[in-house]
């Protein structure tokens, strides 16, 4: 018997036993929390492309002017039923604020993890969920850990990857070394690199809610038509799941020493030439990502570098109309200093087009840089940072802006959990 269906019968097994029944809680303190963010935003550059702009950010600026804005930027409420002595779930309706409001469920998935000291850990999971490649991100809220921004990689797996996956994860303790392997099959992700191809990269904190649209910039007007004005991240363009389910696999690796590696792969496995009634398109989308996370001397390491290609419409003489290759890599060290912790962030972001409907004219290349410093304080943390992105992205032309732009913002979030 494979894995994820041996997992899924010890599950079922569990449900129906009267053990499983004695660690069932549904609603109390411990199942269920909360949390917000309000924030304050000085923004100078372009319109943010949640404002229908081709910003990076998620706020707009007023040109060489800095517009000041506060936000209610986010809130989450979380519930996470235990369902039995290895099954609980969980459940997170989020709303975003900012340019653009929405509100909905972001995540809802199943988890299966036995209790034991054995040195081999098997644990699933099933639903709507983000599949484990950040290594900013922490909590059933999913919020960004050291900044109030992550990097371009991160901000990309947010919007437009999270499929409803059935995924299973092994571990084992070899001596000193600790190895696991986690693989997945999905549906609902067709329309993945949809946003990364008509924007580009972005950093911005939003996250994509189930069954809402994300808008995408203006076209220019030999492009009116042949796609909608908006993508859901969350939906199989054609029918078939079976005959053709999305992937994905990791392998981490902890050596005895603080350092952890892993490597990801992703393929969602889409019909390039599948379009709906509203011109969404499948997006045949793929991206291996690296990581590395280490601590030297109290002070915290962490890379990722991905890349990755999308493609998506007919074939003209041997190219789809979209065949974009995408990379895009970054560096963050912290240190706690007292109570306070501080992080700084370079990456480095592009994509390169070789389709027949848009080639190399419409190549992006970019870099950001990032500053924060963050203090908690009870259920409070106070954080502060300082952004800046360059980027030079010919689809601005479109509407008569210059292709290389630039954008600093400095934002303040106090963030409440409960």
């Amino acid at each position: 018997m494979s894995l994820l269906p041996r997992l899924l019968a010890t599950v079922s097994l569990a449900c129906a036993t009267p053990a499983a029944a004695q660690g069932i809680q549904l609603l109390s303190p411990e199942t269920v929390s909360a949390s917000g963010t309000v924030s304050l935003a000085a923004t100078n550059g372009e319109l943010s492309w949640v404002d229908g702009g081709f910003g990076k950010l998620s706020t707009s600026g007023s040109g060489d002017d800095f517009k000041v804005k506060p936000l209610l930027s986010e809130g989450n409420l979380i519930w996470q039923p235990r369902l039995g002595w290895a099954l609980s779930g969980t459940v997170v309706g989020t709303f975003n604020g900012g340019e653009r409001n929405d509100i909905g469920i972001s995540e809802a998935y199943l988890s299966y993890k036995p209790l034991g000291g054995s040195v081999t850990k098997l644990s699933a999971r099933a639903g709507l969920m983000w599949p484990p490649v950040s290594l900013e991100h922490e909590g059933a809220d999913w919020h960004v850990r050291d900044t109030i921004t992550p990097s371009a990689i991160n901000s990309w797996i947010g919007e437009e990857v999270r499929p409803v996956a059935m995924e299973a994860t092994i571990s084992r303790q070899l001596g000193e070394h600790q190895l696991s392997a986690t693989a997945a099959v999905f549906a609902a992700n067709d329309t993945s690199g949809t946003l990364l191809t008509f924007r580009g990269w972005a950093l911005h904190d939003r996250k994509t809610i189930a069954f809402r649209r994300q808008p995408l910039p203006p076209f220019e007007e030999e492009d009116e038509g042949y796609q909608a004005h908006f993508t859901h991240p969350l939906l199989d363009v054609a029918p078939g799941f079976a005959d053709r389910p999305g992937y994905y696999a990791k392998l981490a690796w902890r050596p005895p020493v603080p350092v952890r590696l892993e490597l990801f792969h992703y393929d969602n496995r889409a019909d390039p030439e599948s379009v709906n009634e509203d011109v969404e398109w499948g997006w045949r989308t793929h991206f291996t990502n690296a990581g590395l996370a280490a601590e030297i001397a109290g002070t915290q390491v962490r890379a990722q570098a991905m890349t990755g290609r999308t493609r998506m419409g007919l074939l003209e003489e041997g190219r789809r109309w979209i065949d974009m290759r995408f990379r895009s890599a970054f560096l963050m060290v912290t240190r706690p200093v007292g109570s306070f912790g501080f992080a700084a962030r370079i990456e480095a972001f592009d994509t390169n087009h070789r389709g027949s409907w848009w080639n190399d004219e419409y190549d992006e290349t970019g870099w950001a840089a990032t500053l924060s410093g963050k203090r908690d304080f009870g259920r409070f943390s106070g954080l502060v940072e300082l952004i800046h992105v360059a980027s030079d992205n010919p689809t601005r032309e479109h509407v008569g802006i210059e292709p290389e732009q630039e954008q600093t913002r400095l934002r303040a979030d106090l963030r409440l959990r409960w």
